[in-house]
C-alpha cells in the first residue's frame, strides 16, 4: 500500500500573474507528488468552480487561501492514511465531501492540484513516469500515443473583441503521424 501520510496545500503564483493552488502529497517510502492548479482566463456557467477568496485588497480578490484551507484542512484529514494509488477513490472522497455539484465548497483548483499531485506521488511509488501509471488505472498498461496538438483557429466569448458566443473553434489534425506534421495542418 502506497500510504498518504502529508497532504500540504499553499498558494503559488501563475504564469499570467494569479495566484493559484499548488499541492504536495507525500506517502510512506519518501515519495512525493507536486502539482499546481489551471485556470482559464474565463469560466463557462457549467465548468466547475475554482474557489477565490473575494477579498479585493488581496490580489484584486484572485487570492486562493480559502482553497488552500480546504488542501490544509477537511481534504487532508479524509485521504491521510488512504492509498495513494486508488486514484478513482481519492477522487471520490474529495467530490463526496466537497458536496456540491459544482466543487464550490472546496474549489475545484484544490480537488484537482491534490488529484495530480496524488498521481504523480503514486506513479513515483510504482517507479513509473505519469504516463504509464495513467494508462494502468485506464485499464491500457502499455498502450501509448502520442496525443497531436489541438489548434485555436477562432476566438469567442470573453477572449474576443467579437460577439461569437462560442469560446473557442478549434481543429485537430487527425492522421499526423508527427508534431511536425501536424502543425503547419493549423496555418
Amino acid at each position: 500500500m502506497s500510504k498518504i501520510v502529508k497532504v500540504i496545500g499553499r498558494e503559488i503564483i501563475d504564469s499570467r500573474g494569479n495566484p493559484t493552488v499548488e499541492a504536495e502529497v507525500h506517502l510512506e517510502g519518501g515519495f512525493v507528488g507536486m502539482a499546481a492548479a489551471p485556470s482559464g482566463a474565463s469560466t463557462g456557467s457549467r465548468e466547475a468552480l475554482e474557489l477565490r477568496d473575494g477579498d479585493k485588497s488581496r490580489f484584486l480578490g484572485k487570492g486562493v487561501t480559502k482553497a488552500v484551507g480546504a488542501v490544509n484542512g477537511p481534504i487532508a484529514q479524509a485521504i491521510l492514511g488512504k492509498d495513494a494509488k486508488d486514484q478513482a477513490g481519492i477522487d471520490k472522497i474529495m467530490i463526496d465531501l466537497d458536496g456540491t455539484e459544482n466543487k464550490s465548497n472546496f474549489g475545484a483548483n484544490a480537488i484537482l492540484a491534490v488529484s495530480l499531485a496524488n498521481a504523480k506521488a503514486a506513479a513515483a511509488a510504482k517507479g513509473m513516469p505519469l504516463y504509464e501509471h495513467i494508462a494502468e488505472l485506464n485499464g491500457t498498461p502499455g498502450k501509448y500515443s502520442m496525443p497531436v496538438p489541438m489548434m485555436n483557429i477562432i476566438n469567442g466569448g470573453e477572449h474576443a473583441d467579437n460577439n461569437v458566443d462560442i469560446q473557442e473553434f478549434m481543429i485537430q489534425p487527425v492522421g499526423a503521424k508527427t508534431v511536425k506534421e501536424a502543425i503547419p495542418y493549423g496555418f
